[in-house]
């Protein structure tokens, strides 16, 4: 009689080594990821979240943030008639807010025209609101090619600065937190237009569009955040009453008694 036919032994198979490989793959991945979270496009995630929770139902659909803001400032503006010398933007950051220089300010000068100041004022107290409390309010101001030399303004960097702080301080007076605010001078650097012909003659319907000041509002990113509002690794806190700066005069506003 032949014995039991031997047992051939099978060959470990590597194929696990293929899954395993694409496991460290996808957690390499998802680490990269998280390190770079704090670079995250917040508008387009609030648009993005906006979208999906509508699709899924989940609660009541408030719309794309940048354009519910962008509808209130609409709104401020046609309730006040301003419709022809503001215009309100959206871009790749959040919305634009841009505020005619000839209709806001007095000519070569940073001093608002007491008829303007209502409608600035209307749209702070807009942007002060508790929803857009997570919103940067940046301020620029721009100016044409033609030179300045005054005492107050030796050149258009002075204008184009104090134009776009008058407009902070205005904020700040009526109670919007100083750190979600900047402000910046950009004097003739950022022309909309060419303000002269190829021969230096003056184009004054673009020299006009060019004296602006642009209030943008955009979402914070989560440094932004946590700066701001505070916490243990930041090493700030929340800012009380208390700690409320005093302001002087601002720019076309009495001073506070």
């Amino acid at each position: 009689m032949s014995g039991p036919p031997a047992i051939e032994e099978e060959e470990e198979s590597e194929d696990w080594l293929t899954t395993y490989a694409d496991a460290i793959t996808l957690l390499m991945a998802f680490f990269v990821m998280l390190l770079n979270f704090s670079k995250i496009d917040i508008p387009a995630y609030e648009a993005a979240a906006a979208g999906i929770k509508n699709e899924l139902g989940l609660g009541e659909s408030q719309g794309n943030p940048i354009e519910k803001i962008k509808t209130d400032i609409v709104d401020v503006v046609y309730e006040m008639q301003a419709d022809k010398v503001v215009q309100v933007e959206t871009d790749d950051k959040g919305i634009t807010i841009e505020l005619a220089s000839s209709a806001f300010y007095l000519p070569g000068s940073a001093d608002f025209r007491p008829e303007a100041l209502p409608v600035l004022l209307k749209i702070g107290q807009l942007l002060i609101a508790p929803r857009y409390v997570t919103y940067i309010v940046e301020v620029e101001g721009h100016t044409d090619d033609d030179p300045i030399h005054t005492d107050r303004y030796p050149s258009n960097w002075e204008l184009s600065a104090g134009r776009a702080t008058g407009v902070v301080r205005a904020f700040i007076k009526q109670g919007m937190d100083f750190r979600r605010l900047k402000a910046i001078g950009y004097a003739e650097t950022r022309p909309k237009r060419q303000n002269r012909e190829a021969d230096g003659t003056p184009i004054p319907e673009n020299m006009a569009d060019n004296r602006r000041v642009v209030i943008s509002v955009y979402p914070m990113s989560l440094d932004e955040r946590g700066l701001i509002f505070g916490d243990r690794f930041y090493g700030m806190t929340k800012k009380t009453k208390k700690d409320k700066p005093k302001f002087g005069t601002v720019t076309g506003l009495p001073a506070e008694k």
